[in-house]
């Protein structure tokens, strides 16, 4: 199998960012994937004492669909993310400071309307990712997967519904799923494969016009019988990723 492509997504729910290489820590996800989120007011999280919240807690794509039309871009050197909302004009807001965090966090609020409950914080705690899952992890997709779904549904998919940090070419589809409990080398990483990944509604989602415009997840159950797509990997051993570079498998079949 071959890398394809790698993305980050800085904020939870918001812009895939593109990434052409990246290097992976031991124990981490990518480098700023998932490191903010707008909590919604009513969430128990709290910044001082992070722990894993489901994702309804915060604006997420499978309750907020609009969130695709808010385009983010994250500049992890200067702390400033821009904010690009349908009609209005670029907005930079500083996430290192109480103010700026405040104002991305209005912003993002307005911008929900009646979606928003309470009063939305815009939230960071280092070391903590706002992962959809508890583990720090590393998602993987196998592109021959996503076109058996889309030639079993008549369907052509963006790989961008389903948010992955790494698609991969080659291989027969679901052969992800035969790496679960397996090493693999990623690039110059190591990883081991812990889970498949269940697929919600925000796969639902047309990343380019925010409508609810296909089903994933019931197209999955119906012709194949499971509601899975990709699967998380824990990095064992960090390096670099490239696009372009295999993925391996390191250990012997039992």
């Amino acid at each position: 199998m071959r890398i394809e492509t790698i993305y980050r997504y800085p904020v939870k729910g918001l812009t895939a960012e593109a990434l052409e290489e990246v290097t992976l820590s031991s124990g981490e996800p990518l480098p700023h994937d998932r490191r903010f989120a707008l909590a919604q007011g009513d969430a128990p999280f709290d910044p001082a004492a992070p722990a894993w919240l489901p994702k309804r807690n915060f604006a997420c794509l499978m309750v907020n669909a609009r969130l695709t039309l808010a385009h983010t871009a994250f500049d992890a050197r200067t702390g400033e993310l821009v904010i690009r909302l349908p009609g209005m004009s670029p907005f930079v807001g500083n996430t290192r400071t109480p103010e700026g965090r405040a104002a991305i966090a209005t912003l993002l609020t307005g911008f929900l309307g009646e979606e928003a409950r309470g009063a939305p914080r815009f939230v960071e705690s280092p070391g903590h990712t706002f992962s959809d899952v508890s583990k720090k992890v590393v998602s993987i997709i196998g592109l021959s997967s996503l076109h058996a779904l889309e030639q079993a549904a008549g369907a052509s998919l963006d790989p961008l519904r389903f948010r992955a940090n790494v698609y991969v070419s080659g291989g027969a589809p679901w052969a992800e799923f035969d790496l679960v409990g397996r090493e693999i080398l990623l690039g110059q990483a190591r990883l081991r494969v812990v889970k498949r990944i269940v697929r919600c509604p925000a796969t639902e989602v047309n990343p380019l016009t925010g409508q609810r415009d296909a089903d994933p997840p019931r197209w999955l159950r119906e012709h194949f019988g499971h509601a899975e797509l990709g699967v998380y990997a824990e990095v064992l051993e960090g390096g670099r990723i490239s696009v372009g570079d295999s993925l391996q498998v390191t250990d012997p079949v039992d």
